[in-house]
Order: structure tokens, then C-alpha cells, then sequence
């Protein structure tokens, strides 16, 4: 079954980035500008979830919310919002909303707290939170790696890259890829950022361990897997 996801949002990059995380996941995934037309696409109830943002043009995310509740629709919704106080948190709740998602976030918490919309929700969603690799764990609720029986510390960006070669196990994995991938590049910005970023991750994850997880492709980039 694939599951059909409204995106209300009006920043062009931020719904870009998520549109595209949400689609490479197997989502239908549908995009609104405003709060008016986001209201109007939802009204239909054909969503099985909806991420608004709060602060949006020609009608706020909070009154698009209050609509949709006041008109007996009960598809989940998740509101994204810089504003991260407690009573801003609570403000979200008490309107109506499932969960409350602070920005900057990451897109893999973004996902794990859909999934779990959709399965309390009722729709049988499949909730993927833990992504595995020979002897290496990545749990995207807590986010914690593990590799046997030492805790990998990463930075976030790190965190997201590593999510990324997880989702793309024993694939070689070009630069483009990555650039589109985990730093929402859509060209080359000539520099050698991701050589940086794999040669941190490779010396965390694999320094001390028998067997390498993390390759070099020569002339095509990168495969992540336990075969050599």
C-alpha cells in the first residue's frame, strides 16, 4: 500500500527537501504553498498524514489545523515550526496536531515520527526505526549507532550520511549522490566536503574492527557493505 502524504510548507528548499526524502521512501506525496490551498487540498480527507509548517502565507499553520478539526477531519498531522518553547509545543497539541516537530531537524526523525503517525493512526504502516549492517545498528528514535559493543559518536551531518549509505546497502553510491542526498545539493559546489565527511565517518566506524564497512569505488564513489 502506498501511503499519500500533503506537505504544507512555503519555504521552496525546506518542501524540496522533504518532498524528496518523503518520495525516495515510497510516499504520494502532494505540496502546498499557503495555508489557504493547504486547507483546501486537505479538506477532502483523501491524506493519510499531513506536515504543515506553522508560520505560512495568506493562513497560519494554527488556524489551517483548527479548520481541519473543526470540520471532524482526523487525519494525523504534524506541525514543523522554529518556534520550540514548551507553550508553543503545548499551543500545537491543544489545536489539534499528533506531533510537534521543532526546525532545524533531521529528516530521519522527520520520517520515524510520520511512520508512527500513520501506524497509531491505524493505516498498518510499516515503522522502520532501526537500520542494521553486518554488526553495525542505527536507531533513528534515539539516535544512536552502535557497532558490536562500542557507541560510534557522530555529528549530525555524519549521522545523516551514514543513514544514507544504510538506505543503500552494498550500492555504490556516487558523489552526486550524495551531494543530492544528504547535503540537498543540486550541483557541484567544488569543494572537497564530502571526502572530509566520508574520511571521518570511515575512521569512527571502521578504525579497530577486522572488517571495513565503508569502500572505496574507485572512479564511481563509495559502497557500503560487509563484502569486500
Amino acid at each position: 500500500m502506498t501511503y499519500k502524504v500533503l506537505v504544507i510548507e512555503d519555504d521552496e528548499a525546506m518542501a524540496a527537501y522533504i518532498v524528496k526524502g518523503l518520495t525516495e521512501e515510497g510516499y504520494t506525496v502532494d505540496r502546498a504553498r499557503d495555508g489557504r490551498d493547504g486547507l483546501f487540498l486537505a479538506s477532502d480527507g483523501s491524506y493519510d498524514a499531513i506536515v504543515l509548517d506553522r508560520m505560512l502565507p495568506v493562513m497560519e499553520g494554527m488556524a489551517v489545523l483548527a479548520a481541519l478539526r473543526a470540520a471532524q477531519l482526523d487525519t494525523p498531522v504534524i506541525i514543523l515550526s522554529a518556534l520550540g518553547t514548551s507553550d508553543d509545543r503545548v499551543a500545537g497539541l491543544h489545536t489539534g496536531a499528533d506531533d510537534y516537530l521543532v526546525k532545524p531537524f533531521a529528516f530521519a526523525e522527520l520520517l520515524a515520527r510520520v511512520r508512527l503517525m500513520l501506524r497509531k493512526g491505524g493505516a498498518g504502516a510499516q515503522v522502520i526505526t532501526k537500520l542494521v549492517c553486518a554488526d553495525l545498528e542505527m536507531d533513528l528514535l534515539s539516535r544512536k549507532v552502535r557497532r558490536a559493543d562500542r557507541i560510534v559518536e557522530l555529528q549530525p551531518r555524519e549521522f545523516r550520511l551514514l543513514e544514507y549509505f544504510l538506505r543503500h546497502v552494498d550500492q555504490v553510491v556516487t558523489r552526486t549522490m550524495l551531494l543530492e542526498g544528504v547535503w540537498d545539493y543540486h550541483f557541484d559546489p567544488g569543494t572537497n566536503v564530502i571526502d572530509v565527511h566520508v574520511s571521518r565517518l570511515r575512521r569512527k566506524l571502521d578504525d579497530g574492527f577486522p572488517k571495513p564497512l565503508l569502500h572505496t569505488v574507485r572512479g564511481a564513489g563509495y559502497r557500503f557493505g560487509a563484502a569486500d
